[in-house]
Formats: C-alpha cells, structure tokens, sequence
C-alpha cells in the first residue's frame, strides 16, 4: 500500500501539470492572447511587459513563450538556477523561505520598470507560491535584509495560517498588497497565477502584489497579539507594531485596479482530483475532506484518521483525500523535517498494526528544511523504526522528522517540481 500511496500522489503530481492548465486556459491567435474570458490583442500595445516570480516562475514563463512564440521579454525571480534560461528575460535567483540580497534586487527592479509602464503598455504578471521571499521590498528603508529574515522566521515557526502570515508580510513590503500593480497604475494589468492559497483567500497568493488586499492593518495588529509575535520580531518591526504605524494597503475600491485581471488556472483542486480518480481507478471508496485546511497537524490528522475509520466501514478499501495545508508550531529548536512529515509521523503513533496508509507531501517537492517532499506512514512505521534505532516519539517531540523516515525508505523524494498548488494527503485503509 505505501507503493499504491506513492503512485497516487505521482499522478496528482503529473495532472498538476503546467503545460497542460497553459493547453487549457491559454491561447495565442493572429497576435492576441486568449487567458480564459479575456482576449488581449497585442497590437493595441505599445510594449508587453512579463513578470514572472514563485517557485514555478521559469516553468511558467516556458510555457507562455510556448504559447505565444518567442519575442517575450521580462523578468524571472525563481528559488533555483535553471541551466537553460529563456531568452529575451533577465534571471533573479530570490530567497526561500526567507528573502535574500537578490530578492531585494529583484524587487527593486521590478518596481524601477513598473514606473515605466503607461496607458499603452501590457503587464503580464505570472505568479506562483513562494513569491513572497522571492520578491521583496521593505516599506520602510529602515528595515534591513536581516530584519525581514527574522520577521519571516517569527511567522513561519508560529503556527499561524498562510492568509495570516502573508497579511502582515503585505503591510511591511513596497511590493505586497497590491503594490506591485500600484507602481504601474494606468497600465493594462493581466496576472495568470498558479495558486497555492485556499481558494477563498486568493489575494494572500504570494502575498497578493497585484490584488486588492482585503486584509487591513487592525487584522496584522490582532494575528501580532494573537500568536504573541511581538517579542519575536527584531527590534524596528516591534517598533512598528508597538506605535501602531503600518500603512495600509490599496483596497478594490482604488481606481489602479480598474484595469487588472486575475486569472487562477492551477489549483490544489488539480491535484485532488488527479488522486480521486487514481485511487477510484484502484477500486477505493473515495471522498475528499478540506476542512483541516490550516489546522494544528495533530488536530488535522485525528479529524481525518476518524473520518477515514468512519467511511471504511461497509467498505473493501476507502481512500480520504485531503488538500491545502496544516500548521506546525516550532516552539525549540527544531532538527530537518517539514510539516508532512511532522504529520505523517503522528500518523503512525495512531494508527500503529491497522491496515491504514498516509501519504503527505508537498506538491513544490520541499517540505520544510529537509530534501523530501514529505514521508509515508503506516501500521508497521513504529515497529520498523525501533528496530533501525529510532524513537519516533523523540523525533516528533524535536521536529525531526527526515533521519527516521529517510532510514525506512519511507520519505518522499521529488525534488523541486517547479511547480506549487499546495499539500496533498491521501489516506488508505484496507
């Protein structure tokens, strides 16, 4: 069953695809540029600008280029070197988790060339997950790289959900929030993104940098107080929480978005629904529960190991299928591991000699701070696992999670996918 497991989510993997949601929802004829229900004709333009950042930004662009021909020029912010790059495009190697030196340099060029842009100019802005550190500029020329790295830290390792991170990252950047589009206000605005957010709070996608934000600076003061980030932010950030002196971002009524459009054409959806229809091809009962979606992973996993028990019953095999993402809490130092891997080890201690199987991966290939994608449990994890020397318990406790599931040939190894729409778990019971 953990090779069953492992096929289904290879082919929610491959259904995820890029290429194919460009096929889809993308089309270029006789020199006009078809994205969904919006028709752009390239000869009303002066100038077609192209913006790409997030973890697929290359894969992306590739696909646009495919699509439309060559002639394309723009700008490329993506977490890894690519050995053949496109041309007509200038190359940023940004940060993540956290923003490094080229982030900041990206995001500061992005912004010099959006100022550029007029009423007859095109921007096409391609966005994925993992844009927020890969393009990044502070709002206040006091806040340092290193202050951003320690903020990033503090909302990453405190348990709060994406939307919340990604609204208070939007109220310290030049370019969140809606910001980006702002620094090109009168231009044409078109943004294709690949979305790794719940659907409903698509303008935290990347922290939302051509979106209204609908989140506000009361909300970034109460997620502060509510996961007590204060005392963990460095000292300029505090300032700025401490005196109340964020600024608020464009909201949709500002006219810099009478002419921007959004177009989400790769979901967390896609995925789900590539392992449905495996595992229904595998002869499995099939449901799908999202309702974890930026839960606790131990709150999440007991909802879903109950929901699983629940639907095998009256069946032969029953497959759950669960999207999005849930939260890790590190409150010590942690070893290498990532939130799959964190929940699928808790997995094991509950579901120790059932017939039960859990895969959880990411979708982008990175799980945390370790090389896995995630990791596969199942009934007989704890007992191999203490037989090849490992506490599981301890390795829980300590958030590290890789060393016992790399030793049991259990973690999922993809590498960097380029590609994003979130975690994906899949639970069997026979």
């Amino acid at each position: 069953m953990r090779e069953t497991a492992r096929d289904m989510f290879a082919h929610a993997l491959s259904e995820s695809n890029i290429e194919r949601a460009f096929a889809r929802h993308v089309q270029y004829d006789g020199g006009a540029l078809r994205v969904v229900d919006d028709l752009y004709d390239f000869s009303n333009f002066a100038n077609v600008l192209v913006i790409s950042f997030g973890k697929a930004a290359h894969s992306m662009a590739e696909a646009l280029c495919a699509v439309t021909g060559s002639g394309l020029t723009g700008i490329i912010v993506d977490p890894v070197e690519h050995s053949a790059q496109l041309s007509g495009f200038r190359y940023f190697r940004g940060g993540h988790p956290a923003p490094n030196a080229e982030s900041l340099h990206a995001a500061r060029t992005i912004l010099r060339l959006l100022k550029m842009q007029t009423q007859h100019s095109l921007n096409i802005y391609l966005i994925s997950g993992g844009g927020s550190a890969l393009v990044e500029s502070p709002i206040d020329g006091d806040i340092s790289l290193d202050d951003l790295v320690a903020t990033y830290d503090a909302l990453v390792l405190s348990g709060a959900p994406i939307a919340e991170i990604n609204a208070i990252r939007k109220h310290l950047s030049a370019v969140k929030g809606g910001r980006m589009a702002r620094a090109a206000s009168g231009a044409t605005q078109l943004s294709i993104m690949i979305s790794d957010v719940p659907d409903s709070a698509l303008d935290s996608l990347a922290s939302g940098p051509t979106m209204p934000d609908s989140t506000t600076v009361e909300d970034c003061y109460a997620i502060a107080h509510k996961f007590r980030l204060s005392t963990k932010f460095p000292a300029r950030i505090r300032e700025l929480f401490e005196h109340r002196l964020l600024e608020e971002t464009p909201k949709s009524d500002d006219p810099e978005f009478v002419t921007c459009r959004w177009w989400p054409i790769l979901s967390n959806h896609s995925a789900q629904r590539a392992a449905a229809e495996s595992a229904t091809l595998a002869g499995f009962a099939v449901d799908v529960d999202n309702t974890c979606d930026d839960w606790d992973y131990a709150h999440a996993a007991d909802h879903l190991l109950k929901r699983l028990r629940k639907l095998r019953t009256g069946v032969s095999r029953a497959c759950l299928i669960s999207g999005g993402e849930v939260t890790v809490k590190v409150d010590r130092a942690a070893g290498a591991g990532g939130r799959n891997q964190q929940f699928a080890l808790y997995c094991a201690e509950k579901i120790a000699r059932e017939n039960i199987t859990v895969i959880s991966a990411g979708t982008d290939g990175i799980d945390g701070n370790s090389p896995a994608a995630g990791a596969i449990a199942d009934g007989t994890t704890l007992e191999r696992a203490r037989k090849t020397g490992f506490n599981a318990a301890a390795a829980l406790r300590e958030f590290n999670t890789y060393p016992l599931f790399n030793a049991l040939g259990d973690s999922v190894m993809t590498g960097p996918t380029g590609n994003n729409v979130r975690d994906l778990r899949i639970l069997l019971a026979w």
